[in-house]
């Protein structure tokens, strides 16, 4: 089984003192008997009360304010963790029982979550594109299988064409983007053949492999197979989810498990860096570190805006790799 220590570090600093800093952070990883987490440490400046529930999608979400003017806020998160491979799917069902198995549950709790499509103008582009109706051919599985190998192959890891709020449409046109612009495109396309789908954010440790986005946030999608469950499914290294991929969150999209977002009083002229680093067993480290400058406050008919950009940069470095 192996083991992992993670280094989740967000750090904000300001041009002048701010104050009434209200964060939200998705920081602890799932548990449950895959994923056991041995030990974590979370440290914030100021060190604020950090209040931890239970959202709908039974993430655990922790909630904090500093109010108190300050000119950095650092969130550093260390866990150790240790993930268990878990059995695939047998997929011996024919697969008119399987289809009709996901038709059955299509209007049920949690399930119709899932399906929900996106808002995407291009649907139809998507499906006569892909041909999706001759992948429906065979299981729900080798069909989730063969469009996660779809994405892998048509669209290309290019950095920095994309943010957090680039919309499927868009990621369809470009063929292009990162891990969580894949995870989008693939919710779509499993969505609209009837598969549930859901986003899944955490961090991919493949120590050395050559896998984009290690080191890093990650994201990836989980599709559900009649007979077995959530299946994980990585469209950005055309592989399934194992215990290489640490899980932090799932959700509708990426707006439900973002690591970390938030809002202030103060000035927009911000810096901001987010670094992660995985430790393994033999001693290597991988490390990743970013780093964003937000712009200048605009000028409005004469009038300066000061815009509060925190959550669209935050969010926006959290997921790019």
């Amino acid at each position: 089984m192996p083991q992992f220590k993670i280094h989740h570090v967000t750090r904000y600093t300001y041009e002048v003192p701010v104050r009434d800093s209200a964060n939200q952070i998705i920081l602890y990883p799932v548990k449950d008997e895959y994923q056991t987490v041995l030990k974590q440490d979370l440290a914030i400046t100021g060190e604020p009360v950090v209040e931890v529930y239970k959202d709908y999608y039974g993430n655990e979400v922790g909630t904090f304010m500093f109010a108190d003017a300050h000119s950095e806020l650092k969130i550093d998160s260390k866990i150790e963790v240790v993930t268990k491979s878990r059995p695939m799917p047998e997929d011996s069902l024919p697969k008119e029982e399987q289809w009709a198995a996901l038709q059955a549950i299509k209007y049920q709790v949690p399930y119709i979550d899932f399906l929900k499509q996106e808002s995407c103008e291009v649907v139809g582009e998507i499906k006569r594109d892909t041909q999706v109706g001759q992948y429906m051919q065979v299981t729900p599985l080798t069909t989730a299988q063969k469009l996660n190998e779809y994405v892998y192959r048509e669209f290309q890891y290019i950095q920095g064409v994309t943010s957090v709020e680039t919309t499927p449409d868009e990621i369809w046109k470009l063929k292009a983007g990162v891990c969580q612009d894949f995870a989008h495109i693939l919710l779509v396309m499993l969505r609209m053949i009837g598969i549930p789908a859901r986003y899944v954010s955490g961090y991919i440790c493949p120590n050395r492999n050559g896998m984009r986005g290690e080191g890093a946030t990650h994201a990836w999608v989980e599709a559900y197979i009649p007979n077995y469950g959530w299946l994980g499914l990585d469209p950005t290294n055309n592989c399934f989810v194992n215990d290489l991929h640490v899980r932090l969150a799932v959700g509708r999209n990426f707006s439900d498990c973002s690591p970390v977002k938030g809002t202030y009083k103060g000035t927009s002229n911000h810096n901001l860096e987010v670094g992660v680093s995985v430790s393994y067993e033999d001693g290597h480290v991988q490390d990743d570190r970013a780093t964003i400058l937000t712009p200048q406050p605009v000028t409005n008919g004469g009038n300066k805006t000061d815009e509060n950009s925190y959550r669209r940069y935050l969010e926006m470095i959290q997921q790019q790799q």
